[in-house]
């Protein structure tokens, strides 16, 4: 049996998970908190996913006919039950019952039931507003995307399959239970929806202190409950000199957050076992502020739930909680409009036009116009920046973010904008120096990102999330005397900074390895630990003294049981299989890497490293073959190009190498390197015009690259 199986296997037969209690039910706690159950019926909670029936189905399914992308959907009644009549995963039309209703507000999706277990959300939507606003209509969540059953994102194919993307979060004490031989599920749950317990953990011992005598309660101050909530100690109050609001007791515990972030964040599940009460990062991965995912100033751009953007603010640092405006178990805010915000902010100073500069009760005067800009998902679906933040317009100007004044000016220009703002506010201290400057520097390849990337990772007083992106953008561009500033942020209080810290290692030399991420491997959040497991598995290869070689095994193990967590996933497979070559085990990793590409024939970095294995192997025949597959698929991409144009040069086939790289650098003008590398074999083909052509067109886009400046200095001293 291979090396990294025997490991995984010995990890889950050896691994204990702590019993926190059974689920008992909500209608348990109905019994005692009346009140709190009342509120949460009828909720976005309570309703996240339901059985059909007529309360339940909000859609139109009185033989209504859509028409979208080519393909006419039929939704109708019989029997009792609802159905459908769409394409499916072989793009022919077929009938489908819906299984669940999920969702409820600004939209409803449903779900349909394959034979494997899968739960399948459908692309066509029903639009549960008002007609007045707009609503009262099926509508596709794509509508810009030429869809098709071959879509990465059609509604039968993986990325919409439910048991995997949306059920921990609308279910209670989800069991996925995935089943890798068949590829298919058997998923249970304690509850169809987000009731108490998904909140407060398992109720078992909650409902024995309930039954306990009052002398064996008052010794438990945790009411058997698994994890607290809330923090009844604390009030907010305003400071007489200053005016601004202040906690009366300093938050020293971050309980309630993380629970709400388990489900309001971007994140992905790095653990199978969810202990509530436990820190977000000992079961799932937080996305930092990535290209794609949020603008270089951390404002929101794809859908990131809330978390990543609130732990920017000042509010979060400042020890606001979810509750402190949102009711807990009806989910509404606790009071309307700006009266919310002044229920700490003095109204008197923040809502009138001294300070917002706008007419009253006009949506200018709004805080939430200014500070909580809007961007929508899912067509209809508004989502409010939770950041906090004060308006840049500035930051306009010099790196294209978008902010608050031009959203509603849109027919104004940002130095418009930012004019505005610096007459209003005369000595702001919120236009200086901003992290969103370091982003940018390294996202536009500027000479001086590295130092300006050093810079925010050492900062103390920027967010932890900013701190880490920063230390991850810095890898691309690291030096020796980079080392002296992540060697602190080892031992930061913050784990996303210390596990970035540890992924900045990876390139580092064996003995700064060793003496650096050695004393994480045993770091109290799993999260930190396993990218210590990750950084120095490679030592396994090595000749160890037993003790440490006991000790790194115990860690690669609970590092390749993670990755088990998610395996129906092509990036966990590909995972697995650059573990498997990190530890030497070459059939494991080509295993894993083929298990990838049965699972997504379009997933491209399996088709790499495949071809790179094979490459270390000695098999570059079998390296070629499947390169050329992957471009035969996956015709669109630049990855595959590349790599097949650098074994050709390899091979010594620089004719047939060069269409190859060219095609890579047309597809990709983004990436600086592929022009790059495409430039060398020209020059290495003796094409030196050329090669100046084409780095002269790059150095016009990416002006700060160094390797193309340095390249077309040498070639043009020539």
């Amino acid at each position: 049996m291979a090396l990294l199986v025997r490991m995984l296997i010995a990890f889950l037969s050896a691994a204990a998970v702590a019993d926190t209690g059974d689920f008992v039910g909500s209608a348990h706690c109905a019994q005692c908190h009346a009140a709190e159950s009342q509120a949460w019926q009828g909720s976005h909670h309570d309703l996240a996913m339901t059985q059909p029936t007529e309360n339940t189905v909000l859609g139109d399914f009185e033989n209504a006919r859509v028409e979208a992308h080519g393909v006419t959907s039929h939704f109708y009644r019989r029997d009792g039950g609802y159905f459908v009549r769409t394409d499916g995963p072989d793009g022919e039309l077929r009938e489908y019952r819906i299984r669940y209703t999920f969702g409820w507000y600004p939209l409803q999706q449903y779900l349909v039931e394959f034979p494997n277990g899968r739960l399948q959300a459908l692309g066509l939507a029903w639009d549960t507003r008002h007609a007045a606003a707009g609503g009262q209509h099926w509508f596709h969540l794509y509508p810009g995307e030429a869809m098709s059953h071959r879509h990465p994102l059609h509604w039968a194919g993986r990325e919409q399959n439910w048991n995997y993307q949306c059920a921990e979060c609308h279910s209670t004490d989800l069991r996925r239970n995935y089943d890798a031989a068949s590829d298919g599920y058997r998923t249970a749950y304690a509850e169809i929806d987000v009731a108490c317990e998904a909140c407060h953990g398992p109720g078992s011992g909650h409902l024995a202190w309930a039954e306990a005598s009052e002398a064996e309660r008052a010794r438990d101050p945790m009411l058997g409950l698994v994890a607290r909530l809330g923090d009844d100690a604390a009030a907010w109050q305003v400071d007489e000199t200053s005016g601004r609001p202040y906690r009366s007791q300093a938050r020293t515990d971050h309980t309630e957050i993380e629970t709400c972030a388990r489900c309001h964040s971007r994140r992905g599940q790095i653990w199978d076992h969810y202990r509530h009460g436990e820190p977000l990062a000992q079961a799932h991965r937080l996305a930092l502020l990535e290209d794609g995912l949020y603008f270089p100033d951390g404002q929101i751009k794809d859908e990131v739930f809330v978390y990543g953007s609130f732990v920017q603010s000042r509010m979060y640092h400042a020890g606001v909680t979810c509750t402190d405006c949102h009711d807990a178990h009806s989910l509404r805010l606790r009071r309307d409009g700006n009266a919310l915000c002044t229920s700490c902010h003095l109204a008197d100073r923040y809502d009138g036009p001294q300070h917002h500069h706008h007419p009253g009760g006009s949506t200018g005067a709004a805080c939430t116009a200014c500070h909580m800009p809007q961007r929508v998902y899912m067509v209809n679906d508004w989502r409010a920046d939770h950041s906090f933040r004060v308006p840049r317009p500035d930051l306009s100007v010099k790196l294209g973010t978008p902010n608050a004044c031009n959203g509603c000016h849109a027919e104004q220009t940002p130095q418009w904008a930012a004019d505005a703002v610096a007459a209003w506010y005369l000595h702001s201290a919120h236009r200086g120096p901003h992290f969103g400057e370091a982003l940018h520097a390294a996202a536009s390849g500027a000479a001086d990102a590295a130092d300006r990337l050093l810079a925010v990772a050492g900062d103390a007083g920027q967010p932890a999330i900013v701190r880490a992106t920063a230390v991850d953008l810095l890898r691309e561009r690291q030096n020796s005397a980079h080392l002296l500033t992540v060697r602190r942020l080892l031992s930061d209080e913050d784990p996303l900074v210390r596990s970035a810290g540890v992924r900045f290692l990876e390139v580092a030399d064996v003995r700064t390895q060793v003496d650096l991420a050695w004393p994480l491997l045993d770091d109290p959040v799993r999260l930190v630990r396993l990218e210590a497991a990750r950084v120095l598995a490679p030592l396994l290869r090595q000749r160890l003294p037993e003790q440490l070689r006991k000790t790194l095994t115990t860690a690669v193990e609970e590092y390749a049981a993670s990755l088990a967590v998610t395996a129906e996933r092509p990036e966990s497979q590909l995972s697995l299989g650059l573990l498997a070559v990190a530890v030497g085990d070459a059939a494991q990793a080509e295993q894993a890497y083929r298990k990838a590409l049965r699972l997504d024939t379009a997933f491209v970095p399996a088709y790499v490293n495949l071809a790179d294995l094979y490459r270390t192997l000695g098999r570059e025949k079998d390296g070629e073959a499947t390169l050329r597959a992957g471009i035969g698929g996956v015709p669109q991409d630049a990855t595959l190009p590349h790599a097949l144009g650098l074994l050709l040069v390899r091979d010594k086939r620089l004719p047939e190498a060069l269409p190859m790289l060219a095609l890579a650098a047309d597809l990709a003008p983004g990436q600086p390197r592929y022009a790059f590398v495409y430039a060398l074999a020209l020059e290495g083909a003796g094409e030196n015009e050329k090669a100046l052509a084409v780095l002269r067109a790059a150095g016009e886009r990416h002006p700060g690259n160094p390797e193309i400046r340095d390249a077309l200095e040498r070639l043009g001293s020539l």
